[in-house]
């Protein structure tokens, strides 16, 4: 189940997700990186920040790789270069994340593949907020 990029598996994996390690969150409240995984926690999801050298984003302990994370995740939203998105997928598949989301922009073949090898839902080129609102699982806030 490695492409979840159809409008029933996303809206499946965005109705029943509450837990996103958002990999690559920005504590610069001018990046999407911030206010994405921001908009998201504004929803009600909870927000675990993944970044190397940040103690805390949003409110919330940030975590120096998803290794780090001791929570099940249910979705981890991948902020990096597309280079970077492979070595992501196999710290994903490593904490036994179900789902991989890259944003949009970010892309990845290897990524795609190991994906598919594990089982997981893989989602490329997509930004969330936008899926989240398109399928009004958006909450008045």
């Amino acid at each position: 189940m490695s492409e979840a990029n159809t409008a029933d598996r996303m809206t499946g994996l965005l109705r029943n997700a509450s837990t996103l390690a958002v990999v690559g969150c920005s504590a610069n409240p001018a990046k999407a990186a911030h206010t994405v995984p921001r908009r998201l926690q504004q929803r009600g999801y909870r927000i675990i920040p993944v970044h190397p050298t940040a103690d805390e984003i949003l409110g919330e302990q940030a975590h120096p790789s998803l290794r780090d994370i001791d929570d099940p995740v249910d979705i981890v939203v991948v902020f990096r270069p597309s280079g970077e998105a492979a070595a992501v997928v196999e710290a994903a598949v490593a904490i036994g994340a179900p789902a991989v989301w890259l944003q949009l922009g970010i892309t990845s073949d290897e990524g795609r593949r190991r994906a598919g090898e594990a089982g997981m839902h893989f989602v490329e080129d997509r930004c969330m907020i936008v899926e989240v609102k398109r399928r009004d699982l958006w909450a008045a806030s």
